[in-house]
């Protein structure tokens, strides 16, 4: 017996020793940092076996950094620092996402079929994506509020990409104790279209796709930054109204917003572009309406579909010039088969087709054969 005592003790000496050269090598070693030019509410680190995600950003005022730690599945590493928020191997297999703005880059890095669950199918417009619903391989987990712990945990995916307003969020910390990680994500809470379309890396890392997120992102911001660059030719601006009323209340984007930004690149007179409050702006209806009831164009009037929708809701909207002309333009009528909105699902992530669409609006002649994709007429 002694012998095999011996044996087993000095296996598991060097059984230690190669669990510390592993310990030691993941956190001695000098890691690369993703580029990210425009993005501010993440960062990513790349090691040899494993890649560090924090996430600074995950709401607006996030009183902490939330340090993610992502193991490459061939290596058997131990991960022993506590400082760090949660861990998960990659490449993902099985992921939950839970807002319609993560679904477009899954699809423009081909992993698509790696969405097991998500909360509201129903608003989901990819035609590739509803085909999977269609054939329950997606599973439907509820309302945002409130997931189905119970599918979840039966899916058993290998990450949970999740989006919070605060910090509180019972069913991600139950998700959590079931052992399943969850990271946030941020893309919402970023202050320009192009950094917000810059979390196609963040999904990149999940996937181990870095060289395809950066490709795909840099057509993007190629596509944007050369209509931008269209749109200064022009020599006169169209002056732009925005948003509507609730219970009485005009709520409209903030000059700093990255709506607002789209248009001020799209070469046109946002009438509030000079403000600099965070958010949206609230307003009355005649502070509106003294400055813009001459505006040559009226974009995005929150949820109406129509000018009779418009003119049902309020009298007071067919005072505005805009209306008169039926120069009034909104994203809410492009929908997918059960739909929801394409506009929230994909224009996170293609901010440069949301810019050509405005600048056709617009500055009709400067993209002759461009058909608008989000933005159509009311009738």
């Amino acid at each position: 017996m002694r012998p095999i005592i011996i044996f087993l003790l000095t296996l598991c000496l060097f059984s230690c020793k190669d669990d510390s050269k592993k310990q030691s090598k993941v956190t001695q070693e000098k890691g690369n940092a993703i580029t990210l030019k425009y993005a501010t509410g993440f960062s990513i680190t790349k090691y040899s076996d494993h890649k560090k995600i924090e996430i600074n950003s995950p709401w607006p005022n996030a009183k902490k950094t939330y340090k993610s730690i992502l193991i490459n599945g061939e290596h058997d590493v131990e991960w022993k620092d506590k400082s760090f928020y949660n861990k998960a191997k990659y490449p993902i297999q099985k992921i939950v996402v839970t807002s319609t703005t993560h679904l477009p880059a899954l699809e423009l890095l081909g992993v698509e079929n790696t969405l097991v669950g998500f909360p509201g199918t129903n608003y989901i417009s990819s035609e590739k994506i509803r085909t999977n619903v269609d054939n329950n391989t997606i599973r439907e987990l509820g309302k945002n509020e409130g997931i189905n712990t119970e599918v979840l945990l039966e899916l058993n995916p290998d990450l949970v990409v999740g989006f919070g307003v605060n910090g509180t969020n019972k069913t991600f910390e139950t998700i959590e104790k079931s052992g399943i990680p969850v990271l946030y994500n941020g893309d919402w809470v970023e202050t320009s279209p192009l950094a917000k379309a810059e979390w196609i890396k963040f999904f990149g890392a999940l996937y181990n796709k870095e060289r395809e997120a950066d490709s795909i992102f840099n057509v993007i911001e190629k596509n944007y930054l050369d209509a931008k660059e269209l749109a200064k030719t022009v020599k006169n601006k169209p002056t732009v109204l925005s948003g509507a009323m609730h219970k009485d209340v005009w709520y409209l984007p903030s000059g700093t917003s990255p709506e607002a930004q789209i248009l001020n690149d799209a070469n046109v007179n946002y009438l509030w572009s000079d403000t600099t409050d965070k958010g949206s702006l609230a307003l009355s209806f005649e502070t509106v309406y003294n400055k813009a009831h001459d505006a040559n164009l009226w974009l995005s009037p929150s949820y109406y579909n129509s000018l009779d929708a418009l003119e049902k809701a309020s009298q007071h909207y067919t005072k505005f010039d805009a209306f008169k002309q039926k120069q009034v333009y909104s994203f809410v009528n492009t929908t997918g088969a059960t739909g929801g909105v394409l506009y929230y699902e994909l224009g996170t992530a293609r901010p440069d087709i949301i810019l050509k669409d405005i600048i056709k609006v617009c500055h009709p002649d400067l993209l002759p054969d461009y058909q608008p994709y989000f933005f159509k007429p009311l009738q």
